[in-house]
């Protein structure tokens, strides 16, 4: 019997591939059949690998003091995590990212070394230092406080590092991007998997560097925000900001789906406008929603 999780893998692939595409065969790209033979045809992912340290009290964390808890080491990075999520769903994605020789890199590349899956487009040099994200939540789980040091992404994953992958773009049935990447990075790779008719997808990553979609809208295929990302991704693209999002919760309880989508159809609209509808091989632009933390 079909598992839930290859009928959910399929429904995607219909709305994010083009017709001639299907989501059985993401090992082939027939754009390019002859490279995809020589390099193999993987989907293509560029972005952050990163460490979280997770910590979170047994009671309210209290300002100027510790307090007994649980710390984790987690393995994060949006970019990476939806690599990992990938693999387990039977595809060999191709990672592009940079690590360094720290603590944080060796326990990165370590575990993604033992899930078998490629290091080739992962850059480690002693000059980086590996992006960390540490974050602290209250005792319920909410987050209370976090401190990211993500520059290396931005400093090291240039158009000349991703030049030496565009074999393996150009022959993917899919590229995505997270958005900590710097702007000429997001913009050259949407360029070269335009020219050669790859989709991409745009993942926010945050409010702040939502907002970088506004150079490359026209480049992409599908895009994965949440409320506020998908707020702040239409403002960007709109001269008088008149996007607005405040999601009110009523004896605890949050607003339902229905309501939520209808104050954010305006924004929903005016982004898919926004995109060009017959870029790359003629899919729309998809936005796909996930939960705001």
């Amino acid at each position: 019997m079909e598992s839930a999780a290859r009928r959910r893998l399929e429904s995607i692939g219909r709305h994010l591939l083009p017709p001639r595409i299907l989501s059985r065969d993401l090992h082939l790209n027939p754009v390019s059949l002859t490279e995809s033979n020589a390099v193999g045809s993987s989907p293509v992912i560029i972005g952050g690998m990163i460490l979280d340290i997770h910590a979170k009290p047994f009671t309210d964390p209290v300002p100027g003091t510790t307090k007994p808890g649980e710390v984790q080491y987690v393995s994060g990075g949006v970019a990476r995590n939806i690599a990992e999520c990938m693999s387990k769903l039977g595809t060999r994605p191709f990672m592009i990212s940079a690590v360094g020789f720290d603590m944080a890199g060796e326990m990165l590349l370590r575990y993604w070394k033992s899930a078998g899956l490629s290091t080739e487009g992962i850059l480690q040099s002693k000059s980086i230092r590996t992006p960390v994200v540490s974050i602290v939540f209250d005792s319920s789980g909410e987050l209370a406080a976090a401190v990211a040091s993500v520059e290396a992404v931005e400093k090291f994953l240039t158009p000349e590092f991703i030049k030496q992958f565009q074999s393996y773009i150009c022959s993917a049935p899919m590229l995505i991007l997270d958005a900590n990447l710097h702007p000429k990075s997001i913009e050259f790779a949407c360029q070269i998997a335009a020219a050669a008719g790859i989709p991409v997808w745009f993942e926010p990553v945050s409010v702040k560097k939502s907002t970088r979609i506004a150079t490359v809208v026209n480049y992409i295929t599908c895009a994965s925000p949440n409320e506020k990302e998908l707020i702040a991704m239409a403002n960007a693209l709109s001269s008088r900001k008149q996007f607005k999002f405040h999601c009110e919760s009523t004896k605890g309880q949050r607003q339902s789906v229905e309501s939520l989508f209808q104050m954010l159809k305006p924004a929903i609209c005016f982004l898919l406008d926004k995109a060009n509808w017959t870029v790359l091989g003629g899919c729309h632009m998809n936005l796909w929603m996930k939960a705001a933390p």
